[in-house]
């Protein structure tokens, strides 16, 4: 004799353990209530990253913290200025901050029973809506000069960028840069140009001219484009402080 034996329906069962634990009208109830309470928790995240507001401090639970995560003032102005990055308030930034860093700050909220304020970004300037006088880190402060990174996102910078800003780091190397390109268009000028001798007096003199005219040209478009030298803009919110 064959035992019809009827097989288990999985969603049955789930629906069984489910409506023992609450109420099948209250269902809906309660996915709305939790989901709301996500999007004024989100709200409530947005608003602190779009407010500004100036926060030195946030109560972290030291026991929780990455160490490879927490950063200097001093660390962060260092890569600022070799990369010629700002480092501002996330009012400041023009991009769109992914949802995925804010799942990352409802988690180290939760995680650290804290309300996080005071974001700052990392980002190039042309990603900052700057006041006139591609690859964002957002951190948060932790108190004394100290920064938690809490997400980043986008591409790393070009391997080349470091060198390509060195010339804007501080005044003296943009004057190296200045004495070597017209040493080399110096070089570039056909002898017995100016004489039929050429001698170390006339490539001192064209160099001298050049300097000029090269130097001339870079502070025209630096005062025109109002551009300022990485040691000098990292922090600050002007377009041509």
């Amino acid at each position: 004799m064959k035992l019809n034996i009827p097989r288990t329906n999985i969603e049955n069962q789930l629906l069984k353990v489910r409506n023992k634990r609450i109420p099948e009208e209250r269902i809906l109830e309660q996915v709305q209530a939790i989901f709301k309470a996500d999007t004024t928790k989100e709200q409530e995240i947005l608003q602190n990253l779009n407010d500004g507001r100036i926060t030195e401090t946030n109560n972290f639970d030291f026991e929780q913290l990455e160490t490879n995560r927490i950063f200097h003032i001093n660390d962060i102005e260092k890569i600022c200025v070799h990369y010629r990055l700002r480092f501002l308030s996330t009012k400041y930034f023009k991009g769109e901050i992914p949802y995925e860093a804010l799942m990352e700050i409802k988690k180290l909220e939760k995680q650290h029973e804290t309300a996080l304020k005071g974001f700052r970004i990392i980002a190039p300037s042309k990603l900052f809506k700057l006041e006139n006088a591609d690859d964002p880190l957002l951190l948060a402060p932790m108190g004394n000069d100290y920064f938690y990174l809490v997400h980043k996102w986008g591409n790393d910078l070009s391997p080349f960028r470091r060198i390509l800003m060195w010339p804007f780091k501080t005044l003296e190397n943009f004057v190296i840069v200045l004495l070597l390109g017209s040493f080399l268009l110096t070089l570039m000028v056909p002898d017995g140009l100016f004489s039929p001798e050429p001698s170390t007096t006339e490539f001192f003199l064209i160099f001298f001219f050049m300097f000029k005219w090269v130097a001339g040209l870079a502070i025209f478009y630096g005062f025109k484009k109002g551009k300022n030298f990485s040691t000098e803009i990292w922090n600050s919110k002007y377009y041509n402080a």
